[in-house]
């Protein structure tokens, strides 16, 4: 045993705690922070979801995305042609959202305190209704993505694999025009 870990034994035991006992104030304190974290979301959006439309958008992709994975497993001669420019029209649909939420974001950092957890995964951010939906639209098309690459190796359906972009995308545009994010320390001071 080195030095330190003795040491950090040592003061556990002058401390008179046992290991249920820190255990338990461990989980205490994490329960607590939950609760806290579950009370700032519901306060910060009191009448509910916001913009209901990013998560139906992300869905709809996600299910056209499905379809035409699908399609092109099933028979990738005939339908490789559609299922390229749904794919690579998607990837491109996410480029262009996933630039723009980057300018909101250096906007809105101006005001805020934003994270990147907090914007491309919704930590802290988002009600978890929203956060369900987002991040679940996320990773069917990821899912979808490998799995039509995978069953079709050396295929046109690999590009399937850059469609979770416009997923990503989708949860950034939603974390900058709706997410909670506490107010930056110097706003309104003017001493940027």
């Amino acid at each position: 045993m080195s030095e330190k870990s003795r040491d950090t034994v040592d003061s556990d035991a002058s401390a008179g705690q046992t290991a249920a006992e820190a255990r338990a104030e461990y989980e205490a304190q994490r329960q607590a922070t939950r609760v806290a974290r579950q009370s700032r979301i519901a306060d910060a959006f009191p009448d509910g979801d916001p913009g209901p439309w990013v998560g139906y958008a992300s869905i709809a992709i996600t299910v056209i995305f499905a379809i035409a994975t699908g399609v092109g497993v099933i028979d990738p001669e005939e339908f490789i042609v559609p299922y390229f420019v749904i794919t690579v029209g998607l990837f491109a649909l996410g480029c262009v959202l996933f630039m723009l939420v980057i300018v909101a974001m250096a906007l809105r950092s101006r005001d805020d305190v934003l994270s990147v957890a907090g914007v491309f995964f919704l930590s802290e951010s988002a009600p978890p209704r929203t956060r369900a939906v987002l991040l679940g639209s996320l990773v069917g098309q990821i899912v979808i993505g490998l799995l039509g690459a995978a069953l079709r190796p050396f295929t046109p359906l690999a590009v399937g694999t850059m469609v979770p972009l416009v997923g990503l995308a989708l949860v950034g545009l939603w974390a900058v025009r709706y997410g909670y994010f506490p107010a930056h320390p110097h706003s309104g001071s003017g001493d940027l």
